[in-house]
């Protein structure tokens, strides 16, 4: 029996790309169907939708707020006001930005996976999304959410 040092690819041999030699497996579900994408990346063109719509209405005030989207919320005994909660868990979270020496933009975080959660189906989702986030403008602002949606 030869080792596998001396069974390297020759003129007559073809390089073993797996255990069958049919070659990688490639994608199972082509990039063109929906079914291509995550979770993930569905829950942020949801954010991105609802951010659009704001951004075009009102530009000037939204002008240097940051949307950001982590999956879990920190592990935090006690959440300042600033955090939006469906009952002990956060669904966003508020950080209002920091003027002077190191000056920070205001920011939006949403936390994905509660908010999944708490949705039936996708269509649910997209509202909750929407309504989390006008809230959050709305409380940036200091207007009525009504106002903004």
């Amino acid at each position: 029996m030869t080792s596998p040092e001396h069974r390297r690819p020759g003129p007559g041999r073809r390089a073993h790309r797996d255990r069958h030699g049919r070659g990688l497996r490639g994608r199972l579900v082509p990039a063109t169907v929906p079914l291509a994408r995550t979770k993930a990346e569905v829950f942020d063109d949801l954010v991105l939708d609802t951010v659009e719509t704001l951004e075009r209405r009102f530009a000037k005030e939204l002008a240097g707020v940051e949307f950001a989207v982590e999956d879990v919320p920190p592990d935090l005994n006690v959440y300042d006001s600033d955090v939006l909660e469906d009952g002990e868990v956060p669904l966003a979270r508020l950080l209002p930005g920091r003027p002077g020496r190191q000056e920070m933009p205001p920011r939006i975080v949403l936390y994905r996976r509660p908010l999944e959660f708490r949705a039936m189906d996708r269509e649910d989702l997209a509202d909750l999304v929407h309504d989390v986030i006008i809230e959050q403008v709305a409380n940036l602002l200091g207007v009525d959410p009504d106002e903004l949606a």
